[in-house]
């Protein structure tokens, strides 16, 4: 390519940046079991609405778009088709910003089943245990997917991590979540058990 083929792709970037087009794209999934209830999913998700209001201004400016996929994951398949290994769970072009799992119980998930003893994510950042994401830490977590070498999980990426396994605790989460809502049904009793009124009850 001539030098003056290089000068007019440069000049359109720069055109494109100052205008606010965006060239590139940042995906964001944010997975979850429950809104109506679970205050660590309700709490995440608030978590990273501000962190991306707080962002947008500057990755708008270096030419990114940030395209957020909201993914309520309400059945066993559907679980283990998205690889959910934890509720919640943010990733970025694919990759969970935390990579390490840790858990506790949460009630408010534990609710929405028949007798059945959840947990849900805690997470950690500087040294420090939260139940919900910092905003620190999600916009860490973009801003290094940015200049990162490799920015998206492919199917060679997830062939080499073998067989997905669902966890014990979300297999009994749908179980006994089904179960609730089979008796519900049964009752004819109006429970909110989290479901689509299309599902359930």
């Amino acid at each position: 390519m001539s030098s003056c083929g290089r000068h007019e792709n440069l000049s359109k970037d720069n055109q494109n940046i100052e205008s606010g087009i965006s060239n590139k794209v940042v995906n964001i999934d944010f997975l979850f079991l429950d809104l109506s209830v679970c205050t660590r999913c309700q709490d995440t998700e608030g978590s990273l609405d501000a962190s991306l209001e707080s962002a947008s201004e500057l990755l708008k400016n270096i030419g990114y778009e940030v395209k957020v996929n909201k993914i309520h994951i309400e059945t066993e398949a559907q679980a283990r088709e998205q690889q959910f290994e934890s509720s919640p769970t943010i990733r970025i072009n694919g990759r969970d910003i935390q990579m390490e799992i840790k858990q506790s119980h949460c009630a408010t998930c534990s609710s929405l089943t028949d007798g059945a003893l959840v947990d849900c994510r805690l997470w950690f950042y500087k040294g420090r245990e939260y139940s919900a994401p910092p905003e620190g830490m999600i916009i860490d977590a973009v801003m290094s997917s940015l200049y990162s070498n490799k920015n998206t999980i492919d199917s060679d990426d997830k062939n080499a991590e073998g067989a997905f396994d669902l966890s014990d605790n979300l297999v009994q989460y749908f179980a006994k979540k089904d179960r609730l809502c089979a008796a519900t049904n049964k009752l004819s009793v109006s429970v909110d058990c989290g479901c689509e009124e299309s599902n359930c009850c």
